[in-house]
């Protein structure tokens, strides 16, 4: 029996906060998780189930600004900045434009690569432990393209990934619709990143929260942290629902919300929330189903066979949240579908059957992982952007590790919370 190594509170239950109890449990800690929803939606449900290796490149890159700001005219594309005189979205767009050169993505390219490695080798051992059964699909994932241009771009980004070691095919029109032999791709050419994977989210949340309530960890739910108590260097203790929840470690997750949550406790992290649209589509011909996952480049769609069925997902909205749905956006991921894969035959789903959530994007497209200099039994995990999913067994192992004094597996110094402060 694993010796108790003290009470660790962590805030927030998306993937990287279960994660982190599945990990710190493991090590004999003793857990509980405050969330201030209940356990059936965040995040970490509804999004495309990829493991990205392939995204070594950060949200802050050369040509970003140029065709987010083309993007912004047109009511249907991939990128939206909803127009605000919001200062925290001003501070954040300042801090992007800073970072969008290359000098930067050659700089971040090798530890986002390292992070995302790491955490898909953590999944396929999550994966062979009898509990988890979430369709994990470790056979990599296609970049359809339609035009010469993207063509280019992707050639030239995947000698890049081949130099940083993945594995990466190269491949024209022929060779690309080998790979999906039960249905057409109307694409000139694509590539096959054979490091990457895909899984059904769903399923790995609800077995997540299965594993460890068994393992004693202790849910919250429909707990809205109020406020943060500190003494000196250290929290002493976190207010929620009138209640007063002490420990010997606080974790700090809590998805596109970390901002509020940090400011509570004197530390600036910037953050914007990056809105996302997903919805479920049932083949009207079962033949017609997808063997990889795939993303639709110009479209800047992502398609993942789950279950029986295709998630499609897209866009990126920065603004404050806002819970209502642009179905305008939604209007965009399905007239995307068929210039692609006509064999598909996608409706606009009904509002119902839409989900979003919020990617939390931080200004550098890099995540925040690390202990906190100010406070030092706080350990932040967060700001995944897109990758938050991939990035989810990482997370969790890289918190167990500072939460056990012990060097992290993989080299966090970049992502460190407190960069901007």
């Amino acid at each position: 029996m694993t010796q108790n190594k003290g009470k660790a509170l962590i805030i927030g239950a998306g993937i990287a906060g279960l994660t982190s109890a599945y990990y710190l449990v493991q090590k004999g800690w003793q857990v509980e998780i405050l969330e201030q929803n209940n356990l059936s939606n965040n995040c970490s449900y509804g999004n495309a189930g990829m493991i990205v290796p392939s995204h070594f490149t950060p949200l802050a890159a050369p040509g970003v600004v140029a065709q987010g700001i083309r993007w912004m005219f047109d009511s249907k594309s991939p990128f939206y900045v909803r127009p605000s005189l919001n200062s925290k979205l001003i501070s954040w767009g300042l801090k992007f434009l800073k970072h969008s050169n290359q000098q930067h993505v050659d700089r971040s390219a090798a530890a986002i690569r390292d992070l995302n490695l790491a955490s898909s080798a953590l999944y396929n051992e999550i994966a062979q432990k009898e509990e988890f059964d979430f369709e994990l699909n470790q056979n990599g994932i296609l970049m359809l393209y339609k035009t010469e241009k993207v063509a280019e771009e992707e050639t030239e980004l995947a000698h890049k990934a081949i130099n940083l070691g993945l594995a990466v095919d190269i491949l024209d029109q022929k060779g690309i619709q080998e790979l999906e032999p039960n249905t057409k791709l109307d694409v000139i050419g694509g590539i096959n990143y054979k490091c990457d994977g895909h899984m059904n989210p769903m399923k790995l949340m609800k077995q997540m929260i299965s594993y460890l309530t068994s393992n004693g960890v202790i849910f919250h739910t429909q707990h809205r942290v109020t406020g943060i108590e500190t003494s000196g260097s250290y929290i002493k203790a976190v207010i929620a629902n009138n209640s007063r929840f002490t420990a010997d470690r606080f974790v700090m997750t809590g998805g596109s919300f970390l901002p509020e949550l940090a400011q509570k406790a004197g530390i600036k992290i910037h953050l914007m929330p990056g809105k996302g649209y997903s919805f479920m589509h049932r083949p009207v011909n079962p033949v017609n189903t997808m063997e990889h996952a795939a993303l639709l480049l110009e479209a800047r769609v992502a398609v993942t066979p789950m279950g029986g069925q295709i998630r499609f997902g897209g866009t990126m909205e920065l603004a404050s949240h806002q819970d209502k749905i642009n179905i305008k956006r939604v209007e965009g991921i399905v007239g995307s579908i068929p210039q692609y894969l006509p064999d598909f035959q996608v409706e606009l789903p009904k509002e119902s059957d839409i989900w979003f959530g919020y990617r939390p994007c931080a200004p550098d497209g890099l995540p925040y992982l690390g202990q906190s200099s100010q406070l030092k039994n706080l350990i932040i995990a967060g700001g995944g952007g897109m990758m938050g999913l991939s990035l989810g067994p990482i997370f969790g192992k890289t918190v167990s590790e500072l939460a056990n004094d012990q060097k992290p597996t993989v080299e966090i110094k970049i992502f460190n919370p407190e960069r901007f402060s």
